[in-house]
């Protein structure tokens, strides 16, 4: 849960590596977030639709849906238990200091992780061995066990943010400990909303982005169209939502954590009237260049109103705040996901805007691109987000308890080099074998697509997905893993 920041010169020289390996395993696990905590719910949403209306094309989407979020599941075990060790082998001054107050929301993650692994078996099983609507019922509980996982995850950031729940002894140990206000601390509330959401919102836009590629390239049949009609409502109906949140969560900020909400809006003196900086970059005598300046604004925003005090950095020591570096990351990681957030909802406005007058998609080619794009933006603001949080609260691990410099393993810095280059290897590996196994299903979805139905070759999907697998489809499968595809004109997922 730390960020890549510049190397302080007086740190451990065994730091550097440290950030660097939690960064980018961290950066990498959090593309696939979204997927885990929103998929199975995108996906039962589709299921739902075919049973009520008995919608073939919405459970072909719903199956195909489903086999991603296994795949994506199965990436995720690999990438997020890399992670369940760096945090003992890389801050062990954290964990051994803190663990027993905060380390219950990742004992929640973990089970929750465990019983996501047994509901996504049985809704796969489902689908060829139990009654349709016993097998819905069955994949109801799998998006709660995803916010399960998210609550205990949020639960253990949050505390980092804003720690209570425990008193001090003289040497400074955590005692007397309060589970229940460690968990639900001051941050809790906003940061849980504002993640949840945000994975929501990017699900859906990613997904739709699957389909608008595939509509951009003339594949208008209502396979295409109902790919990106549904989650992409979902996407369109929460981003007006998460602007909200994500206002509220920031002045939660502003309240809790104000150092951190300085650096985020490059804010050097405590002063009234603030200016709002769009962009720019910090120097370190505390004048900012270049950036769009927007007078008083970030006082009406921090307390709505010219008069709202805004705590500057230097209102604490120098060794105690975010260096000028360190303040315009976050900054920037901010900007950027409130520009694309902004961007989102005048995309949002253009779907609901077609949708109420005509009842019908946009026919806007330049709709299409945008939303095709939407996804990989989406994805972005996720990384600008934790930059954001976990920049912000340099340079403490647990904030004004504990330094990072005093939670990071005395392993030597070349030993943690090696360990960085192993991983970044492994990774490419795994996400290799990930986008691999991708695109063979894409291929064998394709096969089956372009097949002709009739009665001398009935289509390779008519069989009941409710029943035992047809000759026909084993013989899709082979020509798949063959490598017979023949000319590509399905959609990815």
């Amino acid at each position: 849960m730390l960020s890549t920041v510049i190397h302080a010169a007086d740190a451990p020289s065994q730091m550097l590596p440290a950030r660097e390996l939690m960064a980018f395993t961290l950066g990498s696990h959090i593309l696939l977030v979204p997927f885990g905590v929103a998929l199975p719910a995108i996906t039962l949403l589709m299921h739902h639709r075919a049973l009520r209306r008995s919608d073939p094309v919405a459970l072909k989407l719903a199956r195909r849906w489903s086999a991603v979020m296994a795949v994506q599941f199965a990436i995720g075990v690999v990438t997020g238990t890399v992670l369940s060790f760096e945090l003992g082998l890389l801050w062990p001054g954290m964990m051994g200091r803190w663990g027993d107050v905060f380390g219950l929301g990742f004992g929640v993650e973990a089970w929750a992780f465990f019983l996501e692994a047994v509901l996504i078996a049985i809704y796969l099983y489902g689908w060829r061995h139990l009654k349709p609507w016993t097998h819905f019922w069955l994949g109801v509980p799998l998006p709660l066990a995803a916010l399960m996982g998210a609550f205990g995850i949020i639960a253990a950031n949050s505390w980092m943010n804003t720690p209570q729940g425990f008193d001090l002894d003289a040497s400074g140990n955590p005692v007397d400990i309060h589970v229940r206000q460690a968990i639900f601390t001051p941050m809790f509330g906003p940061e849980y909303w504002h993640f949840v959401v945000a994975m929501f919102l990017t699900a859906g836009y990613v997904v739709a982005g699957v389909y608008a590629v595939g509509w951009l390239r003339g594949r208008r049949d209502r396979y295409h169209r109902l790919g990106f009609t549904l989650p992409f409502t979902v996407a369109a109906i929460l981003t007006p939502i998460q602007f909200m949140i994500g206002d509220a969560t920031a002045r939660a900020v502003f309240h809790k954590q104000p150092v951190k909400f300085a650096a985020t809006e490059l804010v050097w003196e405590t002063d009234t009237h603030v200016p709002e900086y769009l962009f720019g970059r910090l120097n370190e005598d505390g004048t900012i260049s270049g950036g769009i300046k927007i007078p008083q604004l970030d006082s009406i925003l921090a307390g709505f109103k010219p008069s709202t005090q805004v705590t500057g950095l230097t209102s604490v020591p120098a060794s105690d705040r975010p260096t000028a570096v360190q303040a315009t990351i976050a900054h920037w990681a901010f900007d950027i996901m409130v520009t694309i957030g902004s961007l989102l909802i005048l995309l949002a406005l253009w779907y609901a805007w077609s949708w109420l007058r005509h009842r019908d998609l946009p026919h806007s080619r330049w709709f299409f691109r945008c939303a095709a794009v939407a996804g990989a933006a989406c994805l972005i603001t996720v990384e600008c987000g934790w930059i954001t949080t976990e920049v912000g609260r340099q340079p403490w691990i647990v904030y004004n308890h504990m330094r990072v410099s005093e939670a990071v393993t005395d392993t030597r810095a070349s030993s943690l080099w090696t360990m960085f280059g192993v991983v970044v290897v492994v990774y490419i590996a795994v996400f290799g074998a990930f986008l691999l196994t991708v695109l063979k299903m894409r291929t064998r979805w394709r096969i089956a697509d372009e097949s002709p139905g009739g009665d001398s070759e009935p289509h390779p999907e008519d069989d009941s997905p409710y029943g035992p697998r047809g000759a026909l489809e084993v013989e899709v499968a082979d020509r798949a893993s063959d490598g017979t595809s023949g000319r590509h004109s399905g959609g990815a997922s």
